[in-house]
C-alpha cells in the first residue's frame, strides 16, 4: 500500500475530504489499488500528507459507491465482487440500456445524434491506436450521450452508480484481450443506426445484445485471472 502509485489530485476549489475521495476512486477505477488491497488509514493520509479525518471521510464514500469495504476492527478493502455481483450488476444495466436507447431513438436531437456519431469516429481511431484508456472512455461517453437523451434524471443515475461499480473490471478485461473490439464497434454502428431510424424496438435490442457480450467478456476476464 505505501507504495501505491498514485498521488493526490489538488484541487483548492474542493474540500480536502473530496479530493482525498476523488484521488482514492481514481486509484481503484484504474487499477492501482486492486480488489482486496487493504487500505490503511494511517498509510493513506501519511502518503497524501493530509490528516486522518478527510481519510476516514472519503472511504465512507467510497463504501456509498460499493468501491470500498469497511470491515469492523479491520479497516478498509478495496471491494471485489463476486461473478454473481457482476451478473447482477449487468443484468440490471442491460435493462437499462435497452429502456434508455429506446427513449433515445425517440428524443436524441440530430446536433447530439452528429455528437454522437462523433464520439464513435474517437473511439474507432483510439482502437486502431490500441489506446485501452482512451477507448473506455470513450465508450463510457457514448453510453453516458444515450442516457442523457432519455431526459430523465432518476434513469441516468442510476445508470452511472452501476457504470461506477464495474469500470475497473472494464478496464482491466479490454488491457487483457478479452474483448473483440470489432464486434463492439458492430454494436455501437448499429445502435447509432437504430436512432438515426427512430427505431426504439431495433435500438433497444441491439443495447441489450450489447451488454449481454460486455457481461460474458467480463465473467471471462474474471474467471482467468
Amino acid at each position: 500500500m505505501a507504495d501505491a502509485k498514485f498521488n493526490i489530485n489538488t484541487n483548492e476549489y474542493l474540500p480536502l475530504r473530496d479530493v482525498v475521495f476523488n484521488t482514492l476512486r481514481d486509484a481503484i477505477l484504474t487499477g492501482k489499488l486492486v480488489p482486496g488491497e487493504r487500505l490503511m488509514e494511517n498509510q493513506l493520509a501519511e502518503k497524501l500528507g493530509v490528516s486522518r479525518t478527510p481519510v476516514r471521510e472519503a472511504l465512507r464514500m467510497l463504501e456509498l459507491e460499493n468501491l470500498v469495504e469497511l470491515v469492523p476492527r479491520k479497516g478498509a478493502q478495496v471491494l471485489d465482487m463476486s461473478e454473481k455481483d457482476i451478473v447482477n450488476i449487468l443484468e440490471v444495466r442491460s435493462a437499462l440500456e435497452g429502456l434508455a436507447t429506446s427513449l433515445a431513438c425517440k428524443k436524441m436531437t440530430k446536433e447530439d445524434l452528429q455528437q454522437l456519431k462523433n464520439l464513435e469516429v474517437d473511439f474507432e481511431k483510439a482502437v486502431a491506436e490500441n489506446d485501452v484508456e482512451h477507448f473506455v472512455d470513450i465508450d463510457e461517453d457514448f453510453h453516458d450521450m444515450i442516457f442523457a437523451a432519455t431526459e430523465n434524471d432518476k434513469l441516468i443515475s442510476i445508470f452511472r452508480n452501476l457504470r461506477i461499480q464495474l469500470y475497473r473490471y472494464r478496464m482491466a478485461q479490454a488491457k487483457n484481450n478479452e474483448t473483440s473490439m470489432s464486434t463492439i464497434v458492430a454494436h455501437h454502428r448499429s445502435i447509432i443506426r437504430a436512432i438515426e431510424n427512430h427505431d426504439a424496438e431495433e435500438g433497444a435490442s441491439i443495447a441489450q445484445g450489447h451488454i449481454k457480450y460486455q457481461t460474458e467478456s467480463i465473467l471471462r476476464f474474471v474467471r482467468n485471472r
